[in-house]
C-alpha cells in the first residue's frame, strides 16, 4: 500500500508573481524538488466556478491567460502539461459516490491559479493535470465536503492543489509594490494559522462570523474556499504545516499550509 500524498493549498498571488521571483516563487520550487512526485495533479482554483462540481477531461489543456493590465510578458507564458482524464473519471466517480453532483465538460484548460504555481512547482510540464471547479455560492462547509469525497485520490498518487488566496480584498492592495504588510491583512493571516494549528476545523468554518476580519479579507469568498477543500481532503487528525514567505502588494499573504501524513518524504522548509 503506497503512502498517502502530501495535500497542498497555495496562495496564487496576483499574476506578475513570476515576474518579481522572490520568496513565493522560491517556496514553490523548493516544494516542487522535494516533495514525492505526484503521478497526476488535482487543481481546485478560485478562478474555476461553476452552478455545481464540474470536472474537465481535456487530454490537451490550454493555457488560459484570464487577467489583464499585467506585462506582456505574462501572456506569452504556456504551461503545456497533458491532462487527466482517467483522473477526472476517478474524481466524477468519487463526488457521485459521495452523493454529490458532478458535471464533465470536455475543453475547459489552465486558468493561472492553476498554471501560474504549476509552472514553478512542476517547470518541466510533464505531470498530468485535471481541473476541478468550485461553487462560490455554495459556502465553506460544501467545499469541505467535497474534499472529504476526495480524500482517496491522495492514496492513489495524486496531488490535490489548492490555489486560492489566504487574504484577497483589493482594496487593501498598495499596487506600488512597497511598504510592510497591512496589519489587517496580517492579523487575518495569522488567525488562521492559529486555527489550523490548533485544527479548529469548526471555527475555520464559520471564519465570517468568527474572525473579525473574515469578511473583510473576502469580500467574495472564492479566493479561500479551495482552503475549505484540503480541510476535507485532511484526515482528521492531520494538522498542516504553515508557509510563511511574504506578502505581496501590502496586502496578499501569500501563505501556504501542506498536509504530509504518512508522506514517503517528509517536506521540512529550509532554514
Amino acid at each position: 500500500m503506497s503512502a498517502r500524498h502530501p495535500l497542498l493549498f497555495v496562495s496564487h498571488g496576483a499574476p506578475d508573481v513570476l515576474l518579481r521571483p522572490a520568496a513565493t516563487v522560491a517556496l514553490w520550487a523548493d516544494l516542487g524538488r522535494r516533495l514525492p512526485r505526484p503521478r497526476a495533479i488535482l487543481v481546485v482554483s478560485a478562478h474555476w466556478a461553476a452552478r455545481q462540481p464540474t470536472v474537465s477531461t481535456v487530454s490537451v489543456p490550454a493555457t488560459i491567460h484570464d487577467f489583464g493590465g499585467f506585462p506582456e510578458p505574462l501572456y506569452a507564458m504556456e504551461y503545456p502539461a497533458p491532462g487527466a482524464p482517467d483522473v477526472a473519471a476517478r474524481v466524477r466517480d468519487a463526488l457521485v459516490a459521495a452523493g454529490l453532483p458532478c458535471a464533465e465538460v470536455p475543453d475547459r484548460g489552465l486558468d493561472h491559479g492553476a498554471w501560474i504555481p504549476l509552472m514553478v512547482m512542476y517547470p518541466a510540464a510533464d505531470i498530468p493535470v485535471v481541473q476541478l471547479a468550485l461553487q462560490p455560492h455554495a459556502g465553506p462547509d460544501w467545499h469541505r465536503r467535497i474534499g472529504t469525497a476526495l480524500r482517496g485520490l491522495r492514496d492513489e498518487g495524486v496531488l490535490i492543489l489548492a490555489s486560492g488566496a489566504i487574504t484577497h480584498n483589493f482594496g487593501w492592495l498598495d499596487w506600488s509594490g512597497g511598504g510592510e504588510p497591512l496589519p489587517q491583512a496580517k492579523a487575518f493571516a495569522d488567525w488562521v494559522g492559529a486555527a489550523v494549528a490548533r485544527n479548529d476545523r469548526p471555527t475555520l468554518l464559520e471564519y465570517r462570523r468568527q474572525s473579525p476580519l473574515g469578511a473583510a479579507a473576502h469580500p467574495s469568498e472564492e479566493h479561500l474556499l479551495p482552503l475549505f477543500v484540503t480541510l476535507g481532503a485532511a484526515d482528521p487528525d492531520e494538522i498542516a504545516l504553515r508557509l510563511e514567505p511574504e506578502f505581496t502588494y501590502g496586502g496578499l499573504a501569500m501563505d501556504a499550509y501542506l498536509w504530509q501524513k504518512d508522506s514517503i518524504i517528509p517536506y521540512t522548509p529550509e532554514p
